[in-house]
């Protein structure tokens, strides 16, 4: 018989219990251990700060422009078409319909006996969260695509989560990360991010760039928060597998791809972070390390700090840059770039 390590980049054939993978041992704390006071991101989930400020904006800016429409049209200045935006909530209405039926007649509704781990893990989330219900949970064929999203309509709430993403739920791979995805996910349903009121007053600030995109971050921030809360050891497997997809999760060196945050400098940098509806990963990575502060959604990372338990961190030197070898440590004397 040979050990198989269950955290390594290529894990064993998906869906397949091996009888002879090890389980880690149980992480018993010591003689001196201390108990810490949990970090102010690392306890009861918090909003990011930015959340409401942008949301407001957003709103105040819905309100003028249907304001402004029944003005204009009323006073003759535009054709009487201009009403047509004014049937923007049945629209919403009408789009959240469609998608909860397509998820009803096409998805797999996980159950106690169909994705019974999947569904155990949608429960608890929405206890854990103060829910006074649980939220329809689906699977749909993933082809592929690592990818979940949290909606609704009506007053029913829906999780999908792809396929692909439970071929890191078994045992040979990191069910912590599957249960962060549904922790996030069921996240956005309890900050209310998916009511149709706030999608309908959002729907003007997210057709303007930069803006829209700020408020996507900030929400993702927030329900990065929950999935942290429900399962804080699943996040270095969630950031190893959007970053090197299902098979490879194992391979990331979280610490490392956090401090490429403050590493990772320049103008395009902060511009690709303000134009993206998520945080990039390595801020993503670097705000769900550091458990103190609010994530990052305008600015890079300032800090290098390593994990002192329950979220908090303490500061260190700047580490060097991964690609940094010492001279003559590569081949035919090939030279590193200058810059990093």
């Amino acid at each position: 018989m040979v050990d198989v390590d269950t955290h390594g980049p290529i894990p064993s054939v998906p869906g397949v219990d091996d009888p002879r993978i090890v389980e880690p041992p149980a992480d018993l704390p010591g003689p001196n251990a201390v108990w810490r006071q949990p970090a102010l991101y690392a306890g009861t989930p918090k909003r990011h700060p930015w959340e409401i400020p942008v949301l407001v904006i957003g709103v105040l800016m819905a309100a003028i422009a249907y304001a402004a429409a029944i003005l204009l049209v009323a006073r003759g200045l535009v054709s009487d078409w201009m009403l047509l935006a004014l049937m923007l909530p049945l629209v919403v209405f009408l789009a959240r319909g469609l998608n909860y039926a397509s998820q009803r007649v096409n998805g797999i509704q996980m159950s106690p006996t169909q994705f019974p781990e999947g569904y155990r893990m949608v429960v608890e989330a929405a206890a854990r969260y103060g829910m006074e219900y649980v939220p329809d949970a689906y699977v749909v064929n993933g082809n592929g695509t690592i990818n979940a999203f949290a909606s609704g309509h009506g007053f029913r709430r829906y999780v999908v989560i792809y396929s692909d993403l439970f071929e890191v739920g078994g045992r040979a791979r990191s069910p912590e990360a599957l249960e962060f995805v549904i922790g996030h996910e069921v996240g956005h349903i309890a900050a209310g991010h998916v009511s149709y009121w706030r999608q309908l007053f959002s729907t003007v600030i997210m057709s303007v760039p930069f803006l829209g995109s700020l408020l996507s971050r900030a929400q993702e921030y927030t329900a990065d928060n929950y999935g942290y809360y429900t399962r804080p050891d699943g996040a270095h497997s969630m950031i190893g597998l959007l970053a090197g997809g299902k098979y490879l999760l194992g391979g990331v060196d979280f610490d490392q791809f956090a401090d490429r945050a403050t590493h990772e400098k320049g103008f395009f940098v902060t511009v690709a972070n303000a134009l993206s509806s998520h945080p990039v990963l390595t801020w993503r990575a670097s705000a769900l390390r550091d458990r103190t502060r609010a994530g990052s959604i305008l600015l890079r990372p300032r800090h290098f700090v390593r994990g002192i338990g329950s979220g908090g961190v303490t500061p260190v030197p700047p580490p060097a840059a991964p690609t940094d070898l010492p001279p003559g440590s590569l081949p035919n004397r090939l030279e590193q770039t200058g810059q990093y």
